[in-house]
């Protein structure tokens, strides 16, 4: 697939139109360069965030049954139905907010049938045994990558500005780790946490299995991200990386949650490296593989809350202060406006 996403341009005017705000330049500190970053994204004086998105994306993996998570697989289905339900961190989060919440099955080894609130565009039920096997072909990677596309362009279509990012998989904070190892030149132990609560056994479990599936793929340090994605990645992965991609092809803000998916971030960045430019960082996740993506992205979250569960929980949560950023330009007063002496 070809992505094309040029570099957010400079916007001077917008810098001065902060500078000039009613209050000491830089004063507003992380807000103004978060103020300025979605003015160049839409180039615009006057950024707007309409009709807000939070896609949860889900998918099973093949290793999960091997014992890399604390919680059996089935649970991924049985998480999509309390989404469907409303009963969920991320429904209430969504709800107070103001995000419109679409959950979207990309690889759930389960049949849902037709339901409301459910997009369905599953590839498989769940991806293959990566310790055994590449997690995907080729062909249904591209396929996701390819439904992911779609759907962030129909939000687009529909006059979407900002979409946010989350994931339900059992076993994906493994999937991420492998990625995030083979794709920031990082010792894979440095990548792997706990998850959904591994105990110290567990984790040591983990850590194993993982390093097993690296020697079984045997996958060169310059491997492309998409060979890597195709070897270990799961269908939530490699569809949230397409709607990444599709998503800032149409000048749309992205906000990244945690670890999973900062993972489907890395395969994007290597497909088309402007896309960083696009993305909001929300928080900085417990999982320690986060903080190796945070400093390869160069990024500096938003929110600090020791935040694990996933589900887009924390980039629902950063929501208001994307929308104070963009509040205060359009809203606040400037010393000319007010009257206010500007320093000497």
């Amino acid at each position: 697939m070809q992505f094309s996403i040029p570099p957010v341009a400079a916007l001077p005017e917008l810098q001065a139109r902060i500078d000039g705000k009613t209050k000491p330049p830089g004063s507003l500190g992380q807000l103004e360069r978060l103020a300025l970053q979605i003015g160049q994204v839409q180039q615009s004086l006057v950024p707007a965030l309409d009709h807000p998105h939070l896609l949860v994306f889900a998918g099973d993996h093949g290793a999960a049954r091997a014992g890399v998570s604390a919680y059996p697989q089935e649970v991924t289905w049985q998480m999509v139905e309390n989404f469907l339900a409303g009963g969920a961190a991320i429904n209430v989060f969504a709800r107070h907010n103001g995000l419109q919440l679409q959950v979207i099955d990309a690889g759930v080894a389960h049949d849902f049938g037709a339901r409301d609130g459910l997009v369905d565009a599953k590839i498989a039920f769940g991806t293959h045994n990566y310790l055994e096997q590449a997690a995907m072909s080729e062909a249904d990677r591209d396929a996701a990558l390819t439904r992911g596309a779609a759907i962030a362009h129909q939000l687009a279509d529909q006059g979407c500005r900002v979409i946010a990012f989350g994931e339900m998989g059992i076993g994906n904070t493994a999937a991420a780790a492998l990625l995030t190892h083979q794709l920031t030149g990082t010792p894979l132990a440095d990548c792997i946490g706990r998850g959904t609560g591994l105990d110290d056994a567990g984790l040591a479990r983990k850590q194993a299995l993982l390093a097993r599936a690296a020697r079984r793929a045997a996958l060169p340090p310059d491997a492309d991200a998409l060979t890597v994605l195709a070897e270990f990645g799961g269908f939530e992965i490699a569809m949230m990386a397409g709607a990444m991609l599709a998503a800032a092809e149409r000048g749309v803000l992205l906000l990244i949650d945690g670890f999973i998916v900062s993972s489907a971030l890395l395969v994007a960045a290597d497909v088309a490296p402007a896309i960083v430019d696009y993305c909001v960082f929300c928080h900085r996740s417990a999982e320690p593989g986060h903080l190796v993506q945070l400093r390869a992205f160069q990024a500096e979250p938003l929110l600090d809350l020791g935040l694990r569960l996933g589900e887009g929980t924390g980039a629902a949560l950063a929501w208001p202060l994307v929308r104070a950023a963009a509040a205060f330009v359009n809203e606040m007063a400037s010393f000319a406006a007010a009257g206010v002496s500007e320093r000497s």
